[in-house]
Formats: structure tokens, C-alpha cells, sequence
């Protein structure tokens, strides 16, 4: 199964810990400044916000972009 997506730097990340990686990183404030939903805004929980991220794929591909572009910004 991992030959299905060699080149995709996710593949085999739980989105829990991209979530817990971005706050550690940028913290709740930071997360609600670039990524503008609720979750992140009113009382965030890493919880809710999985649970938000995991039915709502809009929201999650820009978590997961960000985390793409944090991640290899920070490795520069």
C-alpha cells in the first residue's frame, strides 16, 4: 500500500499529529490567523477540531497545507 503514494510527503501522517504539530508550532491564535475556522477560534480543542477536519475536506487541505509549507520553511 505505500507504493500508492511515494511522493506524497502526508502519506502515513495522522492528521492528529499535523494538528498537534501546528499548534505546538504556531499555537490557537496563530492557527485561527492563517486558517479562519470556528474550530480554531471559539474554545479549540484538538477533540473538536479533529473532529471538524475530518468531515469537512476543504478545511482539512488547508491544514495540511499549511503544515506542508511550515514544514519545509522551517527546513530551509
Amino acid at each position: 500500500m505505500s507504493t500508492e503514494q511515494p511522493n506524497n510527503p502526508l502519506h502515513g501522517l495522522k492528521l492528529a499529529k499535523i494538528l498537534d504539530d501546528l499548534v505546538e508550532h504556531y499555537g490557537w491564535d496563530g492557527l485561527d490567523q492563517r486558517i479562519k475556522i470556528n474550530c480554531f477560534h471559539s474554545n479549540p480543542t484538538v477533540k473538536s477540531s479533529l473532529k471538524f477536519l475530518r468531515k469537512t475536506q476543504w478545511a482539512r487541505d488547508k491544514v495540511e497545507r499549511l503544515y506542508l509549507s511550515t514544514k519545509f520553511k522551517s527546513n530551509d
